[in-house]
């Protein structure tokens, strides 16, 4: 089995007896595309990212980074660079393989918002599995994949931490089966991890500058 590295650098609901409980505010997640995406892709993603993130209590709102005027503001936020082709055209078997799949950046041990997510390097190294699946069908699995190094990579900036876990999401190195079959999810403890983390109810605590 080939494996690879992904690297590091709610609706309202009553409480019973008590009053509404307020869900956490949305995550702005600030995105970049180097190369603009097809729709299929950028769809197939942003569902997975909710698949996978959303048992663990977060949302997100997703935003253009080119927009940003250096006033906006957010309870939480993440910044997320997409590198490379993102697309599924002209697939080639011989490629080489490929590098980090996806890394965040730490500063003096901690981990900071700031993701990149190479679509290129993802595309690569599924390729040849991507093949066997209908035309049709390749853009969506596609950004499915790149949806579950997306989540990995904010596993950590929301665990803040530079650790992995043994299984599922959360894990150091990801198998092309991993990416493309058809569930992909957090093992419990990391579930766990994420639902503890303290989190903002109110909008307008951080911003980006």
């Amino acid at each position: 089995m080939r494996l690879f590295w992904v690297c590091l650098w709610p609706a309202v609901l009553p409480a019973l007896g008590g009053e509404a409980k307020v869900p956490p505010a949305p995550v702005a997640l600030y995105a970049e595309f180097q190369q603009p995406p097809p729709r299929a892709v950028l769809s197939a993603l942003q569902d997975e990212l909710a698949i996978i993130m959303g048992p663990v209590g977060y949302r997100f709102e997703w935003r253009s980074l080119a927009a940003v005027r250096g006033n906006e503001v957010s309870a939480e936020l993440a910044v997320v660079k997409f590198k490379g082709r993102c697309d599924v055209a002209n697939l080639d078997t011989h490629a080489p393989m490929p590098g980090a799949l996806g890394w965040t950046h730490v500063s003096d041990g901690v981990v900071l918002p700031f993701s990149d997510v190479d679509c290129g390097r993802i595309r690569a190294f599924i390729q040849m599995g991507l093949l066997g699946f209908p035309a049709k069908a390749r853009e969506e699995v596609f950004g499915r994949a790149v949806g579950r190094v997306l989540a990995h990579e904010l596993y950590h900036i929301f665990a803040k931490t530079a650790h992995h876990g043994t299984n599922g999401v959360a894990k150091a190195s990801y198998s092309v089966r991993d990416l493309l079959s058809d569930d992909f999810a957090f093992e419990e403890q990391e579930s766990t991890t994420l639902r503890d983390q303290p989190r903002s109810v109110a909008a307008n605590k951080a911003s980006l500058h």
